[in-house]
Parts: C-alpha cells; structure tokens; sequence
C-alpha cells in the first residue's frame, strides 16, 4: 500500500504536466496482484484525483475557465460513457498497432514544432469543430482504450485550434478528468473497483499533480514540451513490448 501511494504521488506529477500516469500506476496495481479490470478500474479512481488537483491548480491561477468549457466537458462525457460500453468490440488489436505510430508522430512534432509556445495562436479551425469532433471522438478512445488520451487532446488543442502550451494543459486536464470520471461511473456498476486502494492512492495523486501543475504554470513550454516527448516515447515503448502488439509480433517474426 506505502509503495502504491508513492507511485501514486510520482504519477500525479508527471500526469498533471504531460499525461502518462497510468505508466506507473497501472503496472504496479496489476504488479500488486489486481486482476486486469480491477486494474483498470482501480487506475480510473485514483487517476481522477490527480485531474482534479491539476484542474484546480490551473482554474485558480486562471488558467482555466471551467463555464467556457462546459460544451467540451459535455461531449467529452459522452464519448467516454459510449467507449467504456463498447469495450467488449473494441478493435484494440488494430489500436495497439496504430498507436505506437502515432505517437512517435507526436513525439516528433512536440519535440520539433517552433510553434509551441506559452502565448496563444491564431486558430485554424473554429472551436465548434473540437466540441462537436475531437472531444467526443477522444473521449471515446479514452474509454476504450485509453493510452495516449491526454496527447491527442493537447495536440489537438495546439496545432488546430491555437491553444498556448499552458492553457492546452489546463484544458487536457479538465477533459481528462471529465473522461476518468465518465469511466469510474461505468465501472461502479461492475463491481471491480478497490475503493480502499483507489482512494488512499488519490491522496498521493493529488499531492503530487498540485506540485507538478505549479512547475508547469512557472516553466511552462521549458517543462512541458519534454515531458511530452518523454511520455510519447515512454508510451511507445510500452504498448511495442507487449508481445500481442501486431508490431510487436511482426519485428519478431523479421529478426526470427
């Protein structure tokens, strides 16, 4: 329980800048002993304590309007409700392939862009099409699948939509949050969330998403675009070792 609160509390900061938590927290739920989907369930509730820390952090230091983005958080619930009920057809073989690919994609991108800044920028499409688009949309992957949610938002809301890199995080983490608690609702009805672990690594969640939420609003782009590359490339690397990855299997067969 001490070592899963610590992981916890890692996860928190590192979340609450570039997403990725559940690098960490969901291994060593599983690592704990968790079957798979009290893993996942369990990952759901303590994650949403560190999404909310964050988006408090960002709100009260005005990063973050919250009424300005209830459209978003509206259909960014839905899609995620609509994810977690489609789980049982998802075609996660067909994801966990694409996946790697695209992430390395964002890697590049954040790791290369000259236009990430903490200043806004001109839009190239109106918001109208996030809201009634890229939110369900992502919302939906997340309660699917979910590897990698926080990086489509953020690469959504900087490269089409003009966000500055500060204000995309605040964002990502309401939306996160909207999705995570979307989630824990679905898996309440199942019966396999651990409430008591859930919880106590909440606590370790929302202490260290505070502390990473404040270096990003000080360092802003310095802080933030590294760890998303980092975060990119660790996400990566985790979904090419798992040996049912199509990718994964299709290398093995070429050194074979």
């Amino acid at each position: 329980m001490a070592l899963l609160w610590v992981v916890a509390l890692v996860a928190g900061f590192v979340d609450s800048i570039a997403g990725g938590g559940g690098l960490l927290c969901l291994p060593a739920l599983l690592l704990a002993g968790f079957d798979p989907v009290a893993a996942l369930a369990t990952n759901k509730v303590q994650g949403s304590f560190g999404t909310a820390s964050a988006t408090l952090a960002f709100t009260r230091k005005g990063h973050l309007d919250l009424l300005a983005n209830w459209q978003s958080v509206a259909t960014t619930f839905a899609g995620a409700c609509l994810g977690v009920l489609a789980v049982q057809v998802a075609p996660v073989r067909l994801l966990s392939g694409l996946l790697p690919v695209l992430l390395i994609a964002m890697a590049l991108y954040f790791a290369l862009s000259p236009r990430l800044s903490n200043a806004d920028a001109h839009p190239r499409l109106p918001f109208a099409f996030f809201i009634a688009g890229f939110a369900p949309v992502i919302g939906f992957y997340d309660g699917i699948f979910g590897p990698g949610t926080g990086s489509f938002f953020m690469l959504a809301l900087v490269t089409l939509f003009g966000f500055g890199i500060v204000r995309a995080t605040a964002t990502t983490k309401l939306l996160n949050l909207t999705s995570n608690l979307a989630a824990v609702i679905m898996f309440t009805f199942t019966g396999k969330i651990v409430w008591s672990v859930g919880l106590m690594m909440g606590v370790g969640q929302f202490i260290g998403a505070q502390a990473g939420s404040h270096l990003a609003m000080a360092r802003g782009v310095a802080v933030i675009r590294p760890l998303l590359v980092v975060v990119c490339c660790a996400l990566t690397v985790k979904l090419l070792a798992d040996p049912a990855n199509p990718i994964h299997q299709w290398l093995a067969s070429m050194l074979r």
